[in-house]
């Protein structure tokens, strides 16, 4: 069974330019280096109308339960002003034991340490499946990424039994924490609408701005909840308040404002929406104005509550570390929130301090720490995997 160089094979990632919804390749090395290794891979390209068409991966070695699948996405995110860079983003190049590159923290580098700590698995330990689930979708609009690979698996009747995603979710070296839930996501637009006049008569108008004020200072000081064992307090958080009026005499017809939630799994994105429009609607009723309230979801909230599974995941890591790590369901969305409804999750990767930053880089000794504790979690799982 061959070997692989997991610092050789992110920099091979690395220097595709796989900048969301492009592959570049990426894919193709995934794919070559499993096959090596005697997984069967189903390349799956996905369209739909009004989105990228993208290459994504399922890969598996194994036909027995359990089935351990590791997740992960080769797309990235624009490098921004390439001059301001050290080296080339693309290059791949290592300074002082250090690799540099988009997508070497984020998340291209996991992608290669896992395959590497199979690659080592296989030498010398038994085991029942093991599958790759990789996406170029992640950093997108996640349209024709995990969640169609997902259906693709259920139509096939696969089953995952357990999944580990390679997200950067360290703090301050590979390992130390355990992402075991995430918050969920969601946008809410808020319109008001009075009646449009001149501003030397505004007996003779409804002016839409105050009113809209009101309702965006009543809901920036909501106290959404306190915290959950596992969650932060949910946050509530206003990110614009559009007029579009140019003119000095005129208060207009109709004022909008977004805000951004992310919540804990006390709520769900139905539960948020009737709270903001109760409000709207008594201000509305005060003011004698019409408000219209409408969202989007990017995840909702959950956790894999702390069990067999976290505790096999902490005892490998700290049988490489010395340290056990911390249970977290802090930072932003991934690819979680979609599997979570075919096997329980969690994430485990790099550190992320340099995630799509200019200079985006790991250290060797990072990837080669995480490399082992991929292995190490790979024995334990096929010793005695949690139920």
């Amino acid at each position: 069974m061959p070997s692989v160089d997991p610092v050789a094979l992110a920099q091979a990632l690395i220097r595709c330019r796989s900048i969301t919804p492009a592959d570049d390749g990426a894919i193709a090395v995934v794919a070559n280096a499993v096959e090596s290794l005697g997984f069967a891979c189903h390349r799956l390209r996905f369209e739909a109308p009004g989105a990228a068409p993208i290459e994504n991966l399922y890969a598996r070695l194994g036909t027995a339960a359990p089935n351990f699948c590791f997740a992960g996405h080769t797309d990235v995110v624009p490098p921004g002003d390439e001059k301001a860079w050290r080296v080339d983003p693309f290059a791949a190049k290592i300074h002082n034991d250090v690799l540099y590159g988009r997508g070497a923290a984020d998340m291209k580098t996991a992608i290669a340490c896992f395959i590497a700590a199979v690659a080592r698995t296989l030498q010398h330990g038994a085991l029942s499946s093991i599958s790759l689930l990789i996406t170029g979708d992640e950093e997108g609009p996640n349209i024709n990424g995990t969640k169609r690979v997902l259906d693709w698996l259920k139509q096939k009747g696969e089953r995952l039994d357990h999944c580990l995603v390679g997200e950067p979710t360290a703090v301050a070296s590979a390992g130390d924490t355990i992402k075991i839930g995430r918050r969920g996501s969601m946008r809410v637009e808020i319109t008001a609408r009075g009646v449009q006049g001149h501003t030397a008569y505004p007996n003779r108008a409804v002016n839409p701005i105050p009113i809209l004020a009101s309702l965006v200072g009543r809901l920036a000081e909501e106290k959404l909840d306190s915290g959950t064992p596992h969650f932060e307090p949910s946050t509530l958080a206003f990110t614009t308040f559009d007029v579009g009026n140019p003119a000095g005499n005129v208060s207009p017809a109709e004022a909008r404002a977004i805000c951004n939630i992310r919540f804990n799994d006390l709520h769900t994105p139905e539960s948020l929406v009737r709270r903001i429009d109760t409000i709207a609607s008594q201000i509305a009723a005060q003011t004698g104005s019409e408000i219209s309230v409408t969202s989007s979801v990017g995840g909702t909230a959950f956790v894999t509550q702390p069990g067999p599974f976290t505790d096999l995941l902490s005892g490998a890591i700290e049988d490489v570390t010395g340290e056990a790590p911390a249970l977290s369901t802090t930072g932003g969305t991934s690819d979680a929130r979609f599997i979570k409804d075919y096997c329980p999750v969690a994430e485990v990767g790099l550190p992320g301090a340099t995630m799509h930053q200019v200079d985006e880089c790991m250290p060797l000794g990072e990837i080669r720490r995480l490399t082992n504790i991929y292995a190490a979690i790979l024995d334990a799982y096929f010793r005695n995997s949690p139920a």
